[in-house]
């Protein structure tokens, strides 16, 4: 049976209130013993901590594994640092990995953690993948929006009379990204974190998108894709049937989370197969 799912409250003195994350246990977890990889999945725009468990059959295809799964919540901000001058980065890397590794018995270390998401969520998973290599040992991402610190206008602006549109009008964009050229815009512009030099090893990598995505999407996942080509860096990348939806993350999910098993829970001592 797939394990609990359980309220994680984090006092942030960062954000300056609590943030909650839903943690999904692993169905053999015990408070003692030998310790779970970790899986970071961050949402897409305008989510929330429940979206996955929600959204997917993410439960059922951990059924029988040893990942411990974390759901954060930044609902329509992302896990950067922002225009605005909301630190949810620092709040993740310095008050929510700390947490769950104080409050359940995990793997502290970055051959046992992974950071993933759809959408917004992937491309902060990318982001946060490169900007702290000590950390990750792999990323996945589904549809990541990577080009959003390079996005100008509203590209979106003929689909906004669709209700299931999971895209920033230009306000709400700026509020987090600020005006093109600002420094938020370059401090996650992917392509230069790609070319950063760092002498740490870039996290395993695994990148997807569908064919029935907006033509902006799969254009950037393609181009990012090339880029990271060009460094040479591990990476998987699959093109499938979907569009930008959570349908489509649902279908995908269970070849990211066998990427992530192939990694993760060897470092564990005890791969496990995802059931689809």
């Amino acid at each position: 049976m797939p394990g609990e799912a359980v309220t994680l409250d984090v006092p942030s003195r960062i954000l300056g209130r609590t943030k909650r994350a839903t943690v999904l246990l692993p169905d053999d977890y015990r408070p003692d013993g030998p310790g779970h990889p970790v899986l970071y999945l961050l949402h897409g725009y305008g989510g929330g901590r429940g979206t996955w468990l929600e959204r997917t059959r993410l439960a059922e295809y951990l059924d029988g594994s040893r990942l411990l799964v974390v759901m954060p919540e930044s609902g329509r901000r992302w896990f950067v640092n922002d225009h605005a001058g909301l630190r949810y980065e620092d709040h993740f890397v310095e008050e929510l990995l700390p947490a769950v590794d104080t409050r359940f018995n995990t793997l502290a270390r970055r051959s046992a953690r992974a950071v993933g998401g759809f959408s917004m969520g992937g491309a902060t998973a990318l982001f946060l993948g490169l900007r702290h290599r000590a950390l990750f040992a792999a990323v996945t991402s589904h549809a990541g929006a990577f080009e959003a610190p390079r996005r100008t206008g509203d590209p979106y602006r003929k689909h906004r009379g669709e209700p299931d549109l999971l895209m920033p009008t230009v306000e709400s964009h700026e509020r987090v990204w600020g005006p093109p050229g600002s420094a938020t815009r370059r401090r996650y512009d992917p392509y230069r974190l790609i070319a950063l030099e760092d002498p740490l090893p870039p996290p395993d990598l695994y990148l997807d998108v569908g064919t029935g995505d907006h033509d902006r999407m799969v254009g950037m996942n393609r181009t990012v894709r090339d880029a990271l080509r060009e460094r040479d860096w591990p990476l998987e990348y699959r093109e499938r049937p979907g569009g930008h939806d959570w349908e489509f993350v649902n279908d995908a999910l269970p070849d990211a989370l066998e990427f992530l098993h192939g990694r993760l829970t060897e470092a564990a001592g005890t791969p496990r197969e995802v059931r689809a």
